[in-house]
């Protein structure tokens, strides 16, 4: 799919998190042409790096990004970039973040101590930021408030709930941080 040629803006968004989160699914469900994906098998040496009891299912993880597009509107396009969420991979950040007007941070409620240095890096590069509260199949939804609170997180920073998997959710998402950025920048 081509890209309209009247579109006159273009942002470049990341979809951050923790290993495991769903970042890579947020943008195959979103993307409106084939997603760049950068999927290998997780193999034995990722053992003593890679955390899999919140994930044991998981046989794949990003090495280098996800890339993905989505037009918002006649004028507006988005270009969605997934950083790993291992450690090891924190030095593609700054490459990647170069450019970035704003991030999506997804986050396991199960799991938010792993959201913390994410949470870091987006801060040190100085990214405006939004959470989406990614729910997994047999969870407890909290509520947003809950979140906020253990992620210690200013009033002002937009939180939603999202399932990756859903086109929709994973679109209101990004809606809200366009819409927090747009705020923002004025």
């Amino acid at each position: 799919m081509y890209l309209n040629p009247e579109t006159s803006n273009s942002v470049k968004i990341l979809v951050v998190g923790h290993f495991g989160v769903g970042k890579t699914t947020l943008i195959s469900s979103i993307s409106e042409i084939e997603p760049l994906q950068t999927e290998e098998e997780i193999t034995e040496a990722s053992e003593g790096f890679d955390d899999l009891s919140g994930t044991p299912n998981k046989t794949t993880t990003t090495v280098a990004m996800d890339f993905g597009r989505l037009t918002l509107s006649d004028t507006l396009v988005l270009y969605l970039f997934g950083t790993p969420g291992q450690e090891r991979f924190k030095e593609m950040w700054e490459a990647l973040s170069r450019g970035a007007l704003g991030a999506l941070v997804l986050v396991d409620p199960t799991r938010l101590h792993d959201s913390f240095p994410v949470l870091d890096l987006v801060e040190r590069f100085g990214l405006t930021y939004t959470i989406g509260v990614n729910h997994f199949e047999g969870t407890t939804e909290y509520p947003l408030d809950e979140v906020r609170e253990a992620l210690n997180l200013a009033e002002d920073t937009p939180i939603v709930h999202c399932d990756v998997r859903d086109q929709t959710s994973s679109a209101q998402s990004l809606i809200t941080l366009v819409q927090h950025l747009m705020s923002i920048l004025g």
